[in-house]
């Protein structure tokens, strides 16, 4: 009863003070729904990043991750610290100069409609198909594990109650895209955010404590480096899920990509006040990465020694974790805070789908005449749409293996060819739009061929994880990490438009124009803070190599 009580006590609060922080907002036009009415200041900018990426998928996937390969999955956050900072010093002054308000509309004013028609239909493919069913699935999974939602419905088939749950989260989540625009998500992010690092700083603290046994949180921590001390490596075994090299190639890429220029994520910077307003938001966010791996990793490596040698599964742990260590009275807020994080990311990829589908497509192509409150009423009807089928298909994913390793190889195939362009795009002002175009059609054949349609046919092996047959995935029988096909096939890109600059060029080299009605001036603090950021990873990095 105390749980479901806190849970409802912290829901209620973050829904009010978001409401009445925002009740006069106008969010009837599309600069107002998508970009906040471009008023949004860096605290603001950096509690919606981190939360909108600070979600199930995170909190229980990546945790998952270090259940099975040990601190090595950490790059994921440590390394983010850079592209954000590439972000905040590179990318961010050009896509707010243009006044874009998705990074496909980026991608126009660079190459031309085609070129963006193609990466607007790719984006909102991978958002419909793959990111937003997996926000829900992996918040139901949390869910169901944390507040034990079995016991209290009485519901004994998992499916069933996978299914319920996933529907009982999509329906808040739908509710919230419809009634509010940008900032009012960015808002209620920023409260969820707050109560997540608490809660997710108290679950660490916790679990330390009950594998230290009477020794305390200090015992746990020695018993982490002292039992399996290989899993605390942070550079990883050559065999991890995260090899060391890899850092340099797919994964690099891949948090490239993520915080520079994924429409889920960014589209919060878009929103920004002015030019400096923004790079400190996206600065704020590295420094509070450099937290994650307390929170995303820890618990995690002391799941697997607490559950060693049961059967627990890689996306159950972190849950099973939270239900075991954490006090009763404590249970119901932090899972308050977890449906938070699920909304903030849920609502975060609705957003930016309805903005993606109404002012890329419906705009753009289907009607051009529409007025911004036809618009506007269009993305709400999308958004419902969208959130109904990710219900119905979120429960199907509990069919996957580990919840982060899938979500990072499905991601690559629209990730990289999108990259691809927008980097080449920037620096390369004679690149043609035919070769963007091409570049980015080879880009997906060559990663769907060899992440999703080779493995499909490829002969079978044993899982030793679940003692399953499975087939074998391109890695396995090249010997050759993913993460290096993917800066293989990012190097093929940038190779093809190269040549076409030199061959073929643009009869006229590009330039970006002005189109903003916000401040430009940079921050000045900016180079000294990602030069300290940068500092703390190569620390980060040493302090835990073995």
């Amino acid at each position: 009863m105390l749980t479901i009580v806190s849970f409802i006590l912290f829901t209620v609060f973050a829904a009010g003070l978001t409401w009445w922080i925002t009740r006069r907002d106008e969010t009837s036009s599309s600069e107002g729904f998508f970009l906040g009415g471009r008023s949004l200041t860096f605290p603001i900018i950096a509690g919606s990043l981190l939360l909108t990426n600070l979600s199930t998928e995170q909190m229980v996937g990546l945790n998952g991750a270090a259940f099975k390969h040990g601190l090595s999955v950490m790059a994921w956050e440590v390394n983010a610290v850079i592209a954000l900072i590439l972000m905040a010093i590179y990318f961010l002054p050009k896509f707010l100069k243009s006044g874009i308000t998705t990074v496909p509309q980026f991608l126009e004013q660079r190459f031309d409609k085609r070129t963006q028609t193609l990466a607007n239909s790719i984006f909102l493919t991978a958002y419909a198909l793959l990111l937003i069913p997996i926000i829900l699935y992996s918040g139901a999974k949390g869910l169901i594990n944390i507040m034990d939602l079995k016991a209290i419905t009485g519901i004994e088939n998992d499916y069933t109650l996978l299914q319920i749950t996933c529907v009982g989260i999509g329906v808040a989540g739908m509710i919230y895209a419809r009634l509010g625009g940008l900032r009012t998500l960015a808002v209620l992010d920023t409260i969820n955010g707050i109560g997540l690092l608490i809660g997710g700083f108290m679950i660490a603290w916790f679990a330390l404590g009950y594998l230290g046994g009477d020794a305390g949180v200090s015992g746990g921590w020695d018993t982490l480096k002292n039992v399996h001390p290989e899993r605390i490596d942070s550079t990883g075994e050559p065999g991890s899920e995260v090899p060391f090299s890899t850092l340099f190639t797919g994964v690099a890429l891949l948090n490239l990509f993520y915080w520079c220029t994924n429409q889920q994520i960014i589209q919060r910077t878009f929103g920004a006040s002015s030019l400096a307003e923004g790079q400190k938001g996206v600065l704020l966010t590295g420094a509070l990465k450099l937290l994650g791996p307390v929170y995303l990793v820890l618990p995690g490596l002391i799941a697997y020694h607490i559950f060693f040698g049961q059967e627990v599964g890689n996306d159950d742990a972190y849950g099973k974790l939270v239900s075991l260590v954490l006090p009763s009275h404590l249970t119901g807020f932090f899972a308050a805070v977890m449906v938070g994080a699920i909304l903030s990311s849920f609502n975060a990829a609705l957003n930016s789908t309805s903005a993606l589908f109404s002012i890329g497509l419906y705009k753009h192509m289907i009607n051009p005449e529409a007025n911004d409150e036809k618009t506007v009423k269009t993305a709400k009807l999308f958004v419902t749409v969208i959130a109904i089928a990710a219900m119905l298909g979120a429960p199907l994913l509990s069919k996957t293996g580990s919840l982060f390793g899938y979500l990072q190889t499905m991601n690559a195939i629209y990730f990289i060819p999108i990259f691809a362009v927008v980097v080449m795009g920037m620096l390369n002002k004679r690149v043609p739009s035919s070769s963007a175009f091409f570049s980015m059609v080879v880009g997906l054949i060559v990663l769907i061929g060899t992440l999703i349609v080779y493995p499909a046919v490829a002969d079978q092996k044993l899982d030793p994880n679940t003692a399953a047959m499975v087939n074998k995935s391109f890695a396995d029988v090249t010997g050759f990490s993913n993460f290096h096909l993917m800066g293989i096939t990012f190097a093929l890109l940038v190779v093809i438009m190269s040549v076409a600059s030199k061959v073929a060029p643009r009869a006229k080299a590009w330039e970006l124009k002005t189109n903003t009605p916000i401040d430009m001036t940079p921050w000045k603090g900016a180079p000294i803070v990602s030069a300290i950021l940068v500092i703390f990873v190569l620390i980060i990095y040493v302090s835990f190599h073995q």
